[in-house]
């Protein structure tokens, strides 16, 4: 900014700098917490998406755990598709990362919790069932016919759950990981 005072004999120049300050985030790591993210996300939409499908063609309500970890696992692939423009625009900052990761970490935690209980609940579970109906049933069918296939089935349902708690379990910690490495990134570059 420029000015000018009297008759025009003196010129005061000021100049406004302005400091832009670059946070140093380890890159190795914030690619693989995208990366298992990712991974975790799109294998939980994927599962229950494939549950919801199931549920139609059986004519059978739809658990609300359902829509919500596909929408939280969607909200989470959503965050990392941010952070990775936000990256490639030099803008990514410790506390869009912390906040964001603190709030999916919340809803994501809410998800392991009902998934946990479904799996391992009262008798009833889905882990119950699992272990009566299909890991511990002797004999396991085999064979070309439908029992075979029907279990196949039952069996690969059983393992979905299991990836599912499986992956909402690295999911939890690594939110938990992505909040510590944004409050790392911030106080080393103070």
């Amino acid at each position: 900014m420029a000015s000018t005072v009297g008759s025009g004999s003196l010129v005061y120049e000021r100049r406004v700098v302005e400091r832009i300050h670059k946070y140093h985030w380890p890159a190795i790591q914030l690619n693989l917490w995208m990366l298992v993210m990712l991974i975790a996300s799109c294998l939980i939409i994927g599962v229950f998406a494939t549950f919801v499908q199931i549920q139609e063609v059986f004519g059978l309500p739809i658990p609300w755990y359902f829509p919500y970890y596909i929408t939280v696992a969607s909200l989470c692939v959503f965050f990392v598709l941010l952070l990775l423009w936000l990256i490639f625009q030099r803008r990514l900052l410790p506390s869009i990362v912390m906040i964001g990761g603190f709030i999916l970490f919340v809803l994501w935690l809410v998800g392991l919790i009902v998934v946990s209980i479904q799996l391992w609940g009262p008798a009833g579970s889905v882990g119950s069932n699992c272990d009566r109906l299909v890991f511990n049933r002797t004999p396991k069918p085999t064979g070309p016919t439908l029992e075979t296939l029907a279990w196949l089935q039952q069996k690969s349902v059983c393992q979905s759950w299991q990836a599912v708690f499986a992956f909402g379990l690295i999911g939890a910690i690594f939110l938990f990981w992505v909040m510590v490495m944004s409050y790392q990134v911030f106080v080393d570059d103070r």
